[in-house]
């Protein structure tokens, strides 16, 4: 467990947010702290959809159980957060 630095480039915010992550955060839990500072503070909240996550420039998504350690991510890496329908 070490705190660990990314950037949220989350959908519809208008600059950059530096968020301190753990490295044993799954994607789920890396999305959640990247929603915290963005979701109802600069982005509306979309109720029906959940916060994915991926690599800058890349357009799969990382598996949300993967945990960050895991993922290849640098510290301080440009992540992308994007709203993504709910399954029903």
């Amino acid at each position: 467990m070490a705190l660990f630095p990314i950037s949220s480039a989350f959908e519809g915010d208008f600059c950059l947010k530096l968020v301190a992550v753990d490295t044993e955060h799954t994607m789920d839990e890396v999305c959640a702290a990247a929603a915290h500072h963005s979701i109802n503070r600069s982005v509306a909240a979309r109720p029906g959809h959940r916060v994915r996550v991926r690599k800058q420039g890349e357009q799969a998504f990382l598996p949300r159980d993967m945990k960050l350690a895991d993922a290849g991510i640098a510290p301080m890496q440009c992540l992308q957060f994007m709203f993504e329908a709910e399954e029903v």
